[in-house]
């Protein structure tokens, strides 16, 4: 089938000339000459081993080959030009839907949107939250915020934001408590846990970089996703390790305190995806440039606090690669 699919210039020369039923006026539509509008009809005749036009007719006269193919490529071209239309009106007119992780967007992302909001008031953002992988051919969404390694198959993918992980809890909880002098003695605190997740932050490689890794772990109370844990240790119940993002908007605030220098690169970064296709689109690329540029200050940030305290040197294998 494939060998007889014609080029598009060739299809568009065939359109126009029967349209016309002249070469010389298709010609000038197309801003060609007239022999390039022949040579494209004889490369369409050959292809399909059919002969499109009498030449020695005048005027210039389809054949019923020609008679048959020409409407389809009219209707062809009919409808790819209003499907780009449609396209492009949606995609300046309709809103930017994205798809985040809860943790992220609470955090992060909705702290910040006011700013994309000043920069572009012609765009609205509408935000979903899920942790897991959204199919876009079955879900109406623009853009997904997704924490992993960098492998989307059939999406495109880019880097945004990688993190480090580290422990908080209340203040609240080291009044009751008293104040840990180093890792060991998290023993005697309660670590609140998350269900079994891979890409979560991980009390075992945590405590392993701190140089306790035999500390229990085989109790306390578990939580289904960052948020709730850190919803947990704020009201006091434990300490909570979080990832950089987590805590972005400020712990004072919420009444949380980091406790040590350890600091352990996530075992996972951001990434923005969007079906391959997609990302040039003008509202895709206007969040994408600002997003990406908001993501580099809090890069920033985050590496400048941990080149100000202790990262532990045998961990550095362990960042997510590009």
């Amino acid at each position: 089938m494939s060998d007889h699919l014609p080029p598009l210039a060739a299809l568009r020369a065939l359109e126009s000339a029967a349209r016309h039923g002249s070469f010389t006026r298709a010609a000038a539509e197309l801003n060609v000459t007239q022999s390039a509008i022949s040579h494209q009809i004889r490369h369409l005749e050959e292809i399909w081993s059919l002969e499109l036009f009498a030449r020695d007719a005048r005027p210039l006269t389809l054949t019923k080959s020609g008679a048959a193919l020409a409407p389809i490529a009219r209707d062809f071209f009919s409808k790819l030009s209003a499907t780009l239309e449609s396209l492009r009106v949606e995609d300046k007119q309709g809103p930017l839907k994205i798809s985040a992780l809860e943790s992220f967007s609470l955090t992060w992302l909705v702290p910040r949107l006011s700013d994309f909001r000043e920069c572009h008031p012609e765009i609205d953002v509408w935000i979903s939250t899920t942790d897991r992988l959204i199919d876009f051919s079955a879900e109406d969404v623009d853009l997904g915020i997704r924490l992993g390694r960098g492998v989307f198959p059939g999406l495109h993918s880019s880097l945004l934001l990688r993190e480090y992980v580290f422990p908080v809890c209340s203040t609240q909880l080291l009044k009751r408590l008293g104040v840990p002098k180093s890792p060991a003695e998290l023993a005697r605190f309660p670590l609140l846990l998350r269900h079994d997740d891979m890409l979560s932050p991980r009390w075992d490689t945590w405590l392993g970089a701190a140089g306790v890794p035999d500390l229990p772990l085989d109790q306390g109370p578990r939580f289904p996703n960052s948020n709730m844990a850190l919803q947990a240790a704020i009201a006091g119940q434990g300490v909570a390790l979080v990832r950089s993002a987590h805590v972005d908007s400020g712990m004072n605030a919420a009444g949380l305190v980091r406790l040590f220098d350890v600091h352990y690169p996530s075992e996972a970064a951001y990434y923005l995806v969007c079906p391959e296709g997609t990302q040039a689109r003008p509202r895709i690329t206007a969040f994408r440039e600002w997003i990406q540029a908001e993501a580099a200050q809090s890069q920033l940030q985050y590496d400048r606090e941990v080149s100000q305290s202790k990262v532990p040197s045998e961990t550095n294998d362990r960042l997510v690669p590009d």
